[in-house]
């Protein structure tokens, strides 16, 4: 486990908000307490991150949600009493402007899809660096849906039918670069660095890859980019 918390801790030099975002309430619902401490001293050290709670079972992680009304909640999947995902859904039914980021170690399609259902806003896992967290934390205040690349490829396949290729939505090439890195999971700030544009480029070329596709999130237009062959 203190493995787990040093990697957490690697990489945390930058939170990709923009420069005027208002600062960020989370909320930290995990039961192991090296792991909860871990997250705290990594998450803590942004300027746009202030923890304002924490909590040991999906229970009091409810409860604390309800009091505190927090930007974010980074929830883990096991927990006792209530878990992850039960907490998630009743959090979400109250507080549906609140984003709650998963960070786990579970990976089987039951408790992903699960998880995805009851209204996560992310799915990160356990053992990846800070900077996922941080990407998946940023995505979802964007209104994205972020999964880790570990289990995206697996999310995506689950979802699509077998289709014929080609490029309906006439995407341009740069477009269509994107859109593969978006299918695989990632984060605007790693399809810019991937592709060496900037961020506001990749915004750009993400809100015209959904306008093409007529979808609303990333999720969907992944899928409709494998359901069309796009990649």
């Amino acid at each position: 486990m203190l493995k787990k918390v040093n990697e957490m801790s690697q990489d945390s030099d930058s939170l990709h908000l923009p420069t005027d975002a208002s600062v960020l309430r989370v909320l930290i619902v995990e039961d192991d307490p090296m792991m909860q401490l871990g997250l705290e001293q990594s998450l803590m050290t942004h300027s746009q991150l202030e923890i304002v709670g924490q909590a040991e079972d999906g229970y009091l992680g409810v409860q604390a949600a309800l009091k505190l009304k927090p930007d974010i909640v980074v929830m883990d999947i096991g927990l006792p009493r209530l878990d992850g995902i039960a907490a998630t859904q009743q959090i979400k039914a109250a507080l549906p402007n609140t984003h709650v980021v998963i960070l786990t170690s579970h990976k089987t399609d039951t408790e992903i899809f699960a998880a995805l259902s009851s209204g996560a806003d992310a799915y990160c896992i356990k053992g990846a660096s800070i900077e996922r967290l941080l990407n998946a934390i940023a995505a979802a205040v964007e209104g994205a849906t972020y999964l880790d690349p570990q289990i995206a490829r697996r999310v995506i396949d689950n979802l699509k039918p077998p289709s014929p290729s080609g490029n309906p939505a006439n995407l341009s090439g740069r477009e269509l670069e994107v859109l593969k890195l978006m299918v695989e999971g990632y984060s605007n700030p790693e399809i810019a660095q991937k592709l060496y544009l900037s961020p506001n480029t990749v915004k750009t070329h993400v809100r015209g890859i959904m306008n093409k596709l007529s979808v609303d999130d990333r999720v969907q237009a992944a899928v409709v980019a494998l359901r069309s062959g796009l990649v």
